[in-house]
Order: structure tokens, then C-alpha cells, then sequence
């Protein structure tokens, strides 16, 4: 899957959750986002990392210590 193709899922989904909200009004939009999104990704990064967290902390471009707090964060420590 392309970066294109990730950016249109999320754009499509978003779309979809405005839809479904009907007249309320969205709040935390970007927190909620980035939050879904992060899990998948730190799962894919963990398994391709064989659960080294040094080499996925490389991987995704952040600190380990970073690293280890999203962990924590998604409940995967």
C-alpha cells in the first residue's frame, strides 16, 4: 500500500465519521487519529523488529524511550 493509498483510507474514514456525527460537533479529531493509527503501526514495526525495540525506535525515526511510553500507551508492554 502507497502513501497515497494510506492517506485516502484515513481521508475516507474521516469523511465517514463527519458523516455519521450528523449535526454534532467533532472534538479531539487529530488526537483521535493519531492515536487509532499509532497502534497498527507499532505493531507492524514491533513484528518487523522481532520485538527489538532499539531497532524499531530506528525504524520509526523516535527515540526509545518514546518508543517505550506509545508502548505502554497502547497497553503492548
Amino acid at each position: 500500500m502507497s502513501k497515497d493509498n494510506i492517506q485516502d483510507v484515513v481521508k475516507k474514514s474521516l469523511e465517514k465519521y463527519f458523516r455519521d456525527l450528523g449535526e454534532q460537533m467533532p472534538s479531539n479529531v487529530y488526537e483521535m487519529v493519531v492515536f487509532t493509527v499509532e497502534k497498527p503501526i507499532l505493531e507492524a514495526v514491533m513484528e518487523r523488529a522481532e520485538g527489538n525495540q532499539s531497532h524499531a525506535a530506528d525504524m520509526l525515526g523516535i527515540n526509545r524511550n518514546t518508543l517505550r511510553k506509545k508502548l505502554q500507551q497502547h497497553d503492548m508492554l
